[in-house]
């Protein structure tokens, strides 16, 4: 059985104890990107587990309650803005999934990771495209991922309530475009993005209202 195969074991591989790991918020123009890493039970199955995109709010919330009971071991981490501008998107999410990883309470033998690149780590590691869709362990780190991320921007909106980042999530939709060009880049924008660097460069002085 190879780690692409649609009916991986989800819980056993080779008898190595697997973690599935996934992000969340490569896209947004601001907030942290979020990833988490989880060690499922095959005692405690959990029904209703996939892709967290696929999921309404409401069953993601539900099931990261369910997961966080249930699973034998969980973590989620993030990666700052500043890192992101420093370092990447690319390279902050790698870094993002390495600290889930390494958060475990529970050693893991092997990472089956969500994509097609694999973070540096201590233990062995497979990148699976669509692995959200394929593997439990990784729809219940995306679900974890997603969850944080969203409460993160929550909280963001709380202390940013002109930019309605309740609403997109710090996505570059038409309202959050709207609402930047209006009130400027506040510090939580990723400043290295495109339509945030071009705003920067047409309003050098331009911050937060």
């Amino acid at each position: 059985m190879t780690p692409s195969d649609p009916n991986l074991s989800l819980f056993t591989y080779d008898g190595e104890i697997i973690c599935g790991v996934d992000e969340a918020g490569r896209g947004p123009l601001a907030g942290p990107v979020f990833a988490a890493a989880v060690i499922l039970d095959p005692a405690r199955p959990i029904s209703g587990l996939r892709d967290s995109k696929k999921l309404t709010a409401e069953r993601r919330e539900a099931l990261a309650e369910q997961i966080k009971a249930n699973a034998l071991a969980w973590a989620i981490a993030e990666c700052s803005e500043a890192e992101i501008d420093s370092l990447n998107i690319l390279q902050a999410t790698m870094l993002a999934m390495r600290r889930a990883v390494e958060g475990l309470a529970m050693l893991p033998t092997l990472a089956l990771i969500d994509g097609n690149r694999c973070p540096q780590l201590s233990i062995r590691s497979e990148a699976i495209i669509k692995g959200d869709d394929k593997v439990q362990a990784i729809s219940a780190a995306s679900i974890l991922a997603k969850t944080a991320r969203d409460a993160a921007l929550q909280v963001l909106h709380e202390q940013y309530p002109h930019y309605a980042f309740d609403q997109h999530k710090g996505y570059p939709t038409a309202l959050h475009m709207e609402r930047l060009r209006l009130h400027g880049v506040s510090p939580v924008h990723r400043k290295s993005y495109a339509p945030v660097r071009a705003l920067l460069a047409a309003h050098p002085d331009g911050a937060a209202a």
